[in-house]
């Protein structure tokens, strides 16, 4: 076992309550020590996704109580390795999908829920796709599994999830249409998608003029209305995936009410004999049930994704470039819509830059 040295210092971020972004709050402490089985994680790049979003809201469906650290992905080293770990993981660089506490220059974890970056793979790099690419890999490869030369519809193409999305799709040779802003389309036509402008087009009409037959998958992470339209713009056989409600980030009300309407729809349109598909991804389903088989698949998948971007099939996108202290500055450049790519904390030492 290496212990971390004691002049280190924990620097993380609290989120008090359903507060404005300037009122984050930065604490510092002790670094926590390695349990049996754990691991401590010096973070090298964190970052900003629409979850945390969500959380200051306090719309995200099943976060904690208020006060608690956000983060929901972290990549960094390991500094060190408490009892019943194997002892060569210390000075390793590791991603973990964490949900909560990923916004802190040091995390525990359980070693066993530690995936290894690939050597060359930078932290900045890797960070841009650990729950982005985890769920893109997972809906559509284990989720749609549309064969090459099918078409599929993916909203907010521009997007952390859906930029990941339709690279992987092209490299499994399927045909894009993706729904963007207007000044998102000359990127996406660069990623060979055919782009549609969701706030003066007409979706559905654009949709079955480009694919009369219907879409083999559809990808929302709208929710709303929207899911709605994706279900009848499926093909025979087709699919769709739910992976949001984003349509009601602003909403008041009950944050499981927007998921629970989707969930209902799901159910109902699984049971009719019509040969279509319809999912709502949850990229933790099936922990609860079974630990060891959820590991199993995120190890599996996200060194999958790691290898995709080492392959060139997929590219790290990255935003902005901000230390963990101006993590307010971060979540409002997140939220203003404005940029492409993922916005990246790291540690407060270390210079920002775009």
């Amino acid at each position: 076992m290496e212990n971390v040295s004691e002049n280190t210092e924990l620097v993380e971020v609290v989120l008090p309550g359903t507060v404005e972004p300037e009122d984050l709050q930065i604490r510092r402490g002790l670094v926590p020590a390695a349990g049996k089985g754990q691991i401590v994680v010096r973070m090298e790049a964190t970052g900003v996704s629409f979850a945390e979003q969500q959380m200051r809201r306090g719309r995200y469906y099943d976060q904690p109580p208020f006060p608690f650290v956000p983060g929901y992905d972290l990549v960094g080293t390991v500094v060190a390795a408490g009892p019943g770990v194997a002892t060569d993981l210390v000075g390793r660089r590791v991603a973990a999908l964490v949900k909560v506490g990923g916004w802190a220059s040091h995390v525990v974890l359980d070693a066993a829920d530690a995936v290894e970056v690939p050597a060359g793979v930078a932290a900045e790099e890797a960070e841009t796709l650990v729950v982005n690419g985890i769920t893109a890999w997972q809906m559509l490869h284990r989720k749609a599994r549309v064969r090459g030369g099918g078409t599929i519809l993916v909203h907010g193409a521009n997007g952390g999830v859906g930029t990941v999305l339709v690279q992987l799709a092209r490299a499994a040779g399927l045909n894009v249409i993706g729904t963007a802003s207007a000044r998102h389309h000359d990127a996406l036509r660069n990623m060979g998608v055919t782009p549609i402008d969701y706030r003066n087009e007409d979706i559905p009409a654009r949709v079955r003029a480009l694919a009369p037959g219907g879409v083999d998958a559809v990808f929302d992470h709208v929710g709303g209305r929207s899911v709605i339209d994706s279900w009848h713009l499926l093909a025979p056989g087709g699919t769709l995936v739910s992976y949001g409600s984003a349509a009601t980030r602003d909403d008041s009300g009950s944050k499981q009410w927007p998921v629970l309407k989707i969930l209902g729809r799901v159910w109902l349109w699984n049971a009719l004999p019509n040969g279509r598909r319809a999912y709502f991804f949850n990229v933790w389903a099936g922990r609860a049930l079974n630990k060891s088989g959820f590991r199993d698949r995120l190890n599996a998948d996200l060194t999958e994704v790691f290898h995709a971007l080492q392959r060139g099939d997929v590219t790290a996108r990255i935003a902005a470039r901000l230390p963990l202290t101006e993590v307010a500055e971060a979540m409002r450049l997140a939220e203003s819509g404005t940029v492409a790519g993922k916005i990246i904390l790291v540690p407060e030492n270390t210079p920002s830059g775009r």
